[in-house]
């Protein structure tokens, strides 16, 4: 039995004790239930939109996977990936350019 169900059945209970609808106890009573009530609605929305979101993070983290096992290479046979890009330093040109704020780094 679930939080909701529980709450009906508190429900019903007091619903069938016939109570006295005047006593100051009774019409606590029934706030309590019905915020009770309240309580397990927003506990059943909460873990479904829990659910949601684990599965989300359950399909990234799949997602992930294969990214990392791309880039990565998890295979451990990253001698491809050294010849595809050795000549990568070749073909890049250097500048000398001055980078220096113009502030004296001695001091």
């Amino acid at each position: 039995m679930n939080t909701p169900e529980k709450v009906a059945y508190i429900k019903g209970l007091m619903d069938g004790m016939k109570l006295d609808e005047s006593k100051d106890e009774v019409k606590v009573l029934k706030e309590v239930v019905s915020v009770l009530e309240e309580l397990a609605a927003a506990n059943v929305a909460l873990a479904d939109e829990n659910a949601k979101l684990k599965d989300y993070v359950e399909e990234l983290d799949y997602d992930l996977g294969d990214l990392e096992e791309y880039v990565y290479d998890l295979d451990g046979d990253y001698d491809d990936f050294d010849d595809e890009y050795d000549d990568f330093d070749d073909d890049f040109e250097y500048e000398d350019e001055d980078y220096s704020d113009g502030e004296d780094d001695d001091e």
